[in-house]
């Protein structure tokens, strides 16, 4: 539009049609927003797992890695107190990475509370270098990252790879890629978070998927007893990972050849059991 030079209403109406060109242009929708991933682990920034989710999932979204400086396993939901936590920083392929001299929880604490600036649609943890089945998920800090993160109801992800000869990083990572997009598109119920644990075998050997439930049988696990070189006596844990077991249960569906997803929940209550113990006589008395 030609604005008359000398005009005195030309400036005002440009001024008025730029608003308006501006105020309907299209304000974007959440779902143009990036998807904000957080990645961490127990085996540490540097371990293969990490580094596979990583290459698969930076295309998917916005991601930021918060791991331990080192290898942190089988230290379950321990937390890191009571003394400083050295943080590095830095930036590699658009990606800020943190390496924390902390558990693998506390990393995941300590980057939604304190080192991101916006919090993450989603946590991803792994993924692991051995399977994390059964009750080894109570030991596993690879899926207290995924805990920690169901806490503040942001969905989770735990991943591991059981070992073996035929160990596939980049498969696991595929498989996650697949599931994240999966929990993207439907979302998961607050406090909830899923447990995967994907076989050591190869691509075209794998069965399919199975929806599984947690193995409780106890751990194969026993202390050897020892004598140090000094002559004391010492014990070295022995640990088997279970085989076999109830059908459909995550331990099953590893040795038969399945990626297995057990969703899981971080509220402990056994509701069922409040019934019974209401007709307890400690509860019951007064005193």
């Amino acid at each position: 539009m030609h604005i008359a030079r000398g005009s005195q209403s030309g400036p005002c109406f440009f001024v008025a049609l730029v608003f308006i060109v501006i105020s309907l242009s299209p304000i974007p929708s959440p779902a143009q927003q990036p998807y904000r991933i957080l990645i961490s682990n127990d085996d540490g920034f540097q371990a293969p797992g990490i580094k596979a989710l990583f290459s698969r999932l930076k295309s998917l979204g916005e991601v930021t890695v918060a791991a331990p400086a080192g290898n942190q396993s089988g230290v379950g939901h321990a937390l890191t107190f009571g003394r400083p936590m050295a943080v590095e920083s830095w930036e590699a392929e658009g990606t800020r990475w943190f390496a924390i001299a902390a558990t693998p929880a506390t990393c995941v604490r300590m980057a939604l509370t304190s080192l991101l600036l916006q919090l993450p649609d989603v946590v991803v943890s792994g993924i692991n270098k051995g399977e994390n089945a059964g009750v080894g998920t109570f030991s596993s800090g690879t899926v207290a990252c995924a805990r920690e993160a169901a806490y503040r109801d942001i969905p989770a992800i735990a991943v591991s790879q059981e070992e073996g000869a035929q160990m596939d990083y980049a498969a696991a990572a595929e498989f996650t890629a697949r599931l994240l997009l999966e929990v993207r598109k439907r979302g998961l119920p607050r406090g909830s978070y899923l447990n995967v644990n994907f076989p050591a075998r190869p691509s075209d050997q794998i069965k399919g998927v199975l929806v599984t439930r947690q193995d409780m049988r106890p751990a194969d696990e026993h202390y050897a007893r020892k004598t140090s070189p000094e002559g004391k006596t010492e014990y070295w844990s022995v640990y088997r990972p279970l085989t076999g077991g109830d059908k459909n249960t995550d331990t099953w569906a590893l040795t038969q050849g399945y990626v297995s997803i057990t969703p899981m929940w971080i509220d402990q209550t056994f509701s069922s059991l409040n019934e019974t113990i209401l007709k307890w006589d400690i509860v019951k008395s007064k005193k």
